[in-house]
């Protein structure tokens, strides 16, 4: 039986922490899932579509990992998926505390789907989408945080010039 898992979020834009926990993820299953959403609460830089784009570039060395869109409950779209687990990243004990919750629930909606957290590696714990997009909005140098080619397309969204490493 194939075993997939189901890796959701906005990805806007896409971390070095997200594709640690893909990568490590991706060991873990045959099939992993990212599924992209909107989460309505936030206001993203990307549409799903560029979001959806900027995944499966940085992923494509990956050979089971799809990219899909949803719009709709989580435990929906991982069933709908085949998946009988959700992965999901942990980068401190505040997340811990929201993650719990959201397992908790999930399990109330579908019990036959497992929640499995992994540890942020300890040098990406920091990063979060949120404060990648508020460096770079104020023209801070985000290249420690996402690859070069997301940092290409935050920069041209902003209208900046790339931040890469600068010379003397």
């Amino acid at each position: 039986m194939e075993r997939t898992a189901v890796y959701p979020g906005t990805f806007d834009p896409v971390t070095l922490g997200h594709l640690d926990i893909i990568q490590r993820g991706s060991r873990l299953v045959d099939r992993l899932v990212i599924g992209v959403t909107t989460n309505p609460s936030k206001t993203p830089m990307f549409t799903t579509d560029e979001r959806m784009a900027m995944v499966r570039r940085e992923t494509a060395q990956l050979p089971n990992i799809e990219v899909v869109e949803f719009d709709s409950l989580l435990m929906d779209f991982a069933e709908a998926q085949g998946a009988t687990m959700i992965l999901r990243g942990l980068r401190a004990v505040a997340d811990f505390e929201y993650e719990y919750q959201m397992a908790g629930m999930n399990q109330q909606l579908n019990d036959r789907i497992e929640t499995v957290f992994l540890m942020a590696d300890v040098c990406l714990q920091p990063i979060a989408s949120r404060l990648v997009k508020e460096i770079a909005r104020y023209g801070g140098q985000i290249d420690k945080f996402v690859t070069p080619a997301v940092a290409a397309d935050v920069a041209a969204r902003l209208g900046h010039q790339p931040q890469g490493k600068q010379g003397t």
